[in-house]
């Protein structure tokens, strides 16, 4: 359930959202439980190896890092949904555009999923190269010093709220909280958490998971306590925002995804507007009419995170492939999956972000402002401690 991720996959979590708001070498063979043997590890033009390499200039050049990552010839990644944010083009645009082959494991996988398979994979051929994460998990996961510090060609147009100083992890793409709802299920589609209290949404409301584990789910919870007087700082009316409209009826312990959208059985999601926006093309024309709003009394927005295994089997390849999403085309792909990407109001001052894609985004009022690491580390506290009380 890549959905899962409190990334608070935002793989809660999180990617100025100013930016949201628009303005917001080669390692060819590796033991079952050893590191790389140092022939192994591609060496750049400066001495410095593709383990170590904190920049493409540090490799010696883009240049010299394409051909490191070729010699490699694959990347492992995890958890990366082809229908999340348009990572179905992303990784066949890269595979188009290098000698790489992607390997994805576990496309519906979660944030902590991830971090277990790095940890218990250590040293294996098969161990994730890159990862994308809640923003909670990319912390977490570099205090652990999980993570190989680097940064790429465009790092100094990441707002520095959206990065970690070292280069660790960075935030990449993000949306705000938003209810999705069949229009042709729904007489009337709800456009506010107030409204999904309403009777006659009895057995049709769901969340993308559970928001102790889905950064989904964790930021529809923020949003319904931002809608209900709470705060970055209290969590709790939105736990018991979901624990009354269980009480109505009209939760549904169902985990929303384009199959439960596709059949009926979610008529009305909470999930990222992204995500959303993606149903309402999916299943045009096969009898879903999805509509998607993003509730004027709970705004709340999210950026997830990436970051290289410090372990990385595929180190070349795991840094390249940062240097792609990265970059004009990488940011635009996302941008066309409805996601807004962390570099949007670089490239929209210079012009090289898609026009067209900017103007197919969900519609959103005001800027949002984000909870500290503090406010996020109390949210999850108390939702680990009261969200199955709550819904239970």
């Amino acid at each position: 359930m890549r959905r899962a991720r409190p990334r608070p996959r935002i793989r809660a979590n999180s990617r100025a959202v100013a930016a949201l708001a628009l303005s917001t070498a080669a390692l060819t063979a590796l033991t079952a439980c050893g590191a790389a043997p140092e022939e192994k590890v591609a060496t750049g033009a400066n001495g410095v190896k593709s383990t170590e390499a904190t920049s493409a200039a540090d490799f010696g050049g883009l240049e010299k890092l394409v051909a490191a990552a070729e010699k490699e010839g694959e990347l492992n990644v995890i958890a990366l949904p082809p229908d999340w944010a348009n990572y179905g083009e992303i990784i066949k645009s890269f595979q188009a555009k290098y000698k790489v082959k992607i390997k994805s494991e576990n496309p519906d996988g979660s944030s902590s999923d991830e971090i277990a398979a790095v940890k218990s994979r250590k040293g294996q051929k098969r161990a994730p190269d890159v990862l994308d994460l809640g923003i909670a998990f990319a912390r977490s996961g570099a205090a652990e010093n999980l993570f190989a510090p680097y940064k790429v060609a465009t790092w100094d147009k990441i707002p520095d709220s959206q990065k970690d100083a070292d280069g660790r992890w960075y935030n990449d793409y993000g949306g705000y909280v938003s209810i999705g709802c069949d229009a042709a299920r729904i007489k009337t589609c709800p456009e506010t958490f107030a409204d999904l209290l309403k009777p006659e949404y009895k057995g049709k409301v769901a969340l993308n998971g559970n928001p102790t584990k889905s950064g989904s789910a964790f930021g529809g919870v923020y949003a319904a306590s931002l809608a209900n007087k709470g705060s970055f700082g209290d969590i709790q009316p939105g736990i018991d925002f979901f624990g009354k409209l269980k009480k109505s009826g009209n939760f549904i312990p169902v985990e929303s995804t384009p199959a439960t959208v596709e059949k009926g059985e979610t008529p009305i999601s909470i999930d990222w507007d992204y995500l959303n926006a993606g149903y309402a093309d999916q299943f045009k024309g096969k009898g879903v009419d999805w509509k998607v709003s993003v509730p004027k009394d709970g705004v709340y927005a999210q950026f997830y995170s990436q970051a290289i295994n410090k372990d990385a089997p595929h180190p070349a390849a795991a840094r390249l492939w940062m240097e792609y999403l990265y970059s004009a085309e990488g940011q635009n792909l996302w941008l066309k999956g409805y996601a807004r990407p962390v570099l949007l109001p670089a490239m929209t001052e210079d012009g090289t972000a898609d026009k067209a894609f900017v103007a197919k985004l969900p519609a959103v009022e005001g800027t949002p402002t984000f909870p500290s690491s503090e406010e996020l580390d109390k949210a999850n506290a108390t939702l680990s401690e009261n969200w199955d009380k709550a819904v239970s």
